[in-house]
This record gives C-alpha cells, structure tokens and sequence, in this order.
C-alpha cells in the first residue's frame, strides 16, 4: 500500500487563526507552520494562487518543517486561466495578461518560486486547480498538454471544476487524457445537490500519486462569501465512508494525499486529525486538543 498523508488546505487562513487552534507562543509565522508540522505531515499552499511565491518564503518553510515534511502547491491564477489583479503580476511586464511575454515571465518567476521546495524534496504536488468555464473540448486539450511541456519533470496534480470532465460516458477520456500528460488526476468530495457539483469518482492517472480533496457539503458552493461555500463540518459518518475509497485508492499509487479544504474556523485540521486517526496512520493528533 502507497502512503497517505492528511492535511489542510492552508496553515494561514484568517479564520483558522481567529478559531484559536494555534496555541500561545505558536502565533507568529515561523511558530505557525512549526506548530501545524508537528501535526501533519503535508499541506497546501493557497497564497501561490493570488500571489507568485518568493524563493525567500520556500527556502524558510523547508527550514521550518521536519524532513518529510511536504508542501502542495497551488498554481498561480493566470497559468490555470483564471483571471488576475494586475498588482499581483511582476513589474516592467505588458499589461494584458494574455500577452505571450508576460506568460513566458510568470511561468519562470513561479518555477524560480518553488525551486527550493524542489531541490529539498519537499515538494509534494503542484495543483492546477482549473476554473469551471474550462469545459472538455479541443482548446482545453492543447492548453493541458502545453501545461504539461511547462512542467516537464514536476509532480502536478490536476482538479477541474467543470462537472463534464467526469461525466459519464467523458470519464475513460479524461482519464487516458491526464495520463498521457504524466498529471494526476484529483478526486473531490462536495455536496452532489448542484448542477455544477463534481461527480464523486476517483480515477486514477498516475502510479505515483493520488489526491483528494475535501471541500466541505455546502449547497452554496459557487456564490456568496468563501466561508459561505466551504463552511463545512464532516461527521464521523462521512468522513468513514470514505476510509474504503482512501485504502483502495493507496493501493494503486505510492503516495495518496488527503487535504482538508474546509477551511472555516478550526474545522479542516480538526477533519484532518480525525480522518488521520480514522486510517490509523502515524502522528495522530493529540487526543481533544483538534476534534470535539
């Protein structure tokens, strides 16, 4: 069986360090993440989706974090397609995103950003995290597999928001497609009481590696605020109907990340250590201090 590590989506999101999860003495930054590390063994970097990551900022996490300590990393906005703030582009760049040379520019400022996750070993998955007008056809094809010479040689995973991807009857081509890109397909769990909701399937695209994500059941997904959408608290019911679906899919890859991406208050970490103790795994959580 594969290894499995369960995390969060985020070490410093607001809510989490209003909830009071952090204990005193662990509130700066470098106490935040050392604290968090002593719990789990990998999260998710979600600043890089807004902002390029600084070398500066990687080379201090690998410092900060015990050996086998991994970061999954979000990709930046514009190389997903998503739409950015001009502030959060370098300077000196053209202004419209789309032009090639801006492109070229962010592609190498990120691959800069995250070298030292790299060159430690410390570099879990880079998540392509796509936007839900990014539907099957023959555009979005080319874009996967310019994505893919990009980023030749790294560990990308891959999450779409459009349902049509896992559609029945789309689901083998999807599958043959993140395959033939050397990418990783990502498995979510969401509410199914949308039409935009993202089919509960768990392919696999890689022997290497496996992810899934945990966005919470809220029916708001997709509208109002970002605790609105993922403000979520798992049961002990659904978090256990999934430890099947987890061992199995631990079976065919070598390494399988859980990340808990519910992020209100303490309720991903405080998931996360349950679904830890749930597959019996190392470094549980100590008992009362992340689950009720």
């Amino acid at each position: 069986m594969g290894e499995i590590l369960v995390g969060a989506c985020s070490w410093t999101d607001p809510a989490l360090l209003r909830s009071g999860w952090y204990p005193p003495g662990c509130r700066d930054a470098e106490g935040r993440l050392r604290y968090y590390a002593s719990r789990f063994p990998v999260v998710e970097v979600d600043a890089t989706y807004y902002a390029l990551p600084a070398e500066r900022n990687s080379r201090l996490w690998v410092e900060r974090t015990p050996d086998g300590f991994v970061f999954d990393v979000k990709a930046f906005a514009l190389l997903t397609g998503h739409p950015v703030r001009r502030g959060a582009l370098p300077d000196g760049l053209p202004g419209d995103a789309r032009d090639p040379r801006t492109l070229d520019e962010v592609w190498a400022r990120f691959a800069a950003g995250i070298a030292p996750l790299r060159h430690a070993g410390r570099l879990g998955n880079v998540l392509f995290q796509f936007p839900p007008w990014f539907r099957p056809g023959a555009g979005a094809e080319a874009f996967l597999r310019a994505c893919a010479e990009r980023t030749a040689g790294w560990p990308v995973c891959v999450e779409f928001r459009h349902p049509q991807w896992w559609a029945a009857g789309r689901e083998a081509a999807t599958r043959a497609l993140l395959t033939r890109c050397g990418f990783a397909a990502v498995a979510v769990d969401m509410t199914q009481t949308l039409p935009t909701s993202i089919p509960p399937v768990t392919p696999v695209t890689s022997p290497e590696r496996s992810v899934v994500r945990f966005h919470g059941r809220s029916t708001a997904w997709g509208t109002g605020s970002k605790e609105d959408r993922f403000r979520h608290d798992y049961g002990e019911d659904e978090l256990a109907e999934w430890v099947p679906r987890l061992l199995r899919l631990a079976d065919r890859v070598e390494r399988l990340h859980v990340l808990f991406n519910n992020c209100c208050a303490d309720a991903a970490v405080r998931a996360a250590a349950h679904m830890t103790r749930l597959l019996d795994l190392p470094r549980p959580a100590p008992s009362g201090t992340l689950f009720g």
